[in-house]
């Protein structure tokens, strides 16, 4: 599912650079999500049930739920970043709007508002279950560029 934005990316190279920070992220690769479109002010990711990813009721966790959200709107802001820079998430709001119930996660973010420092976007997550998506978190955040300050590697030693 493509999610066409008004956004031009101002790195040519967008892509590439949110897939190289994603699979730089270990908690991505231990929960087994994967980036499955980026485009400019775009970015969806899916996460596949697991049972290690559950609460006591076995739906999805609120936690997972939310770092679904925060890395679909961080990469949908850092896909309109200029090269030299970096993302951080500043703080977002998540609404919880039915159970986690279902085999795969698809979380959709989109920027509202691409500034110069700050970016405001919106994400909502979706359970699937018996192939039909249902909405279950809503997510309204800002994210900040930090400029001239790219992603290095994960030192795995720490």
């Amino acid at each position: 599912m493509s999610m066409q934005t008004d956004f031009r990316a101002l790195d040519k190279n967008f892509k590439s650079r949110v897939e190289a920070s994603f699979a730089n992220q270990p908690l991505m690769g231990f929960i087994g999500a994967k980036l499955a479109i980026i485009e400019p002010g775009f970015c969806e990711i899916h996460l596949p049930y697991r049972f290690e990813l559950t609460q006591q009721h076995g739906f999805f966790h609120a936690g997972i739920i939310g770092t679904i959200a925060d890395n679909c709107g961080g990469y949908a802001a850092f896909s309109l970043m200029p090269a030299e820079s970096s993302v951080l998430t500043v703080e977002y709001k998540i609404n919880l709007l039915s159970p986690g119930d279902g085999s795969l996660l698809i979380g959709r973010g989109k920027v509202k508002k691409a500034g110069k420092n700050l970016t405001i976007c919106v994400v909502d997550v979706f359970v699937v279950k018996g192939g039909v998506e249902k909405l279950c978190a809503t997510v309204q955040m800002t994210v900040m560029t930090m400029h001239e300050m790219m992603d290095k590697p994960v030192d795995t030693k720490a």
